[in-house]
């Protein structure tokens, strides 16, 4: 459990220690150029299909919904308004970001929202040893098993990416 990087302690990862959740942080420099989930796969070295994106919507019934894809993969929007029961979804402004989920771009991370939001995860994510999403904060990621992420915050795991 915990890192090698334990002076880049945030909420997430003390959130996964009192979970006891196993997990390893992964610390990188930030390009504010470029917060793309590709960018940073390049940057650590590690293959898109690992880095797990988190992306928040709105519901046509003004709720909110967390979906997760993998960096090299679209979401779809139909699948995801689909699996949760709702007319439609459409991402959240990110002027709204920080007011609806406590986390700024490039740092959102289904770990510890203000809120208990629905969670969906690509089901792609099933043929992944580990996954790495964002540890709350830019700069740092943190890597775990997709069953560990998927049982600790309650995901529902769907096909919600574009074929």
């Amino acid at each position: 459990m915990g890192s090698k990087n334990r002076d880049c302690k945030t909420n997430v990862s003390r959130l996964l220690d009192s979970g006891k959740v196993s997990y390893t942080l992964h610390t990188y420099e930030v390009d504010e150029e470029n917060l793309s989930a590709i960018h940073l796969a390049e940057t650590l070295g590690i293959d898109p299909g690992k880095i797990y994106k988190t992306i928040v919507l709105e519901t046509s019934e003004r709720s909110f919904v967390v979906a997760m894809v993998a960096a090299g993969s679209e979401i779809d929007l139909k699948k995801v308004a689909s699996a949760h029961g709702v007319k439609s979804v459409k991402p959240l402004p990110m002027k709204d970001l920080f007011a609806v989920t406590g986390y700024i771009r490039g740092g959102c991370s289904p770990i510890g929202l203000k809120k208990a939001f629905p969670i969906y995860i690509d089901s792609d994510v099933l043929f992944c040893d580990t996954i790495l999403i964002s540890a709350g904060k830019r700069g740092v990621q943190v890597e775990l098993s997709p069953k560990d992420l998927i049982s600790y915050v309650g995901a529902v795991v769907a096909d919600i990416s574009q074929d």
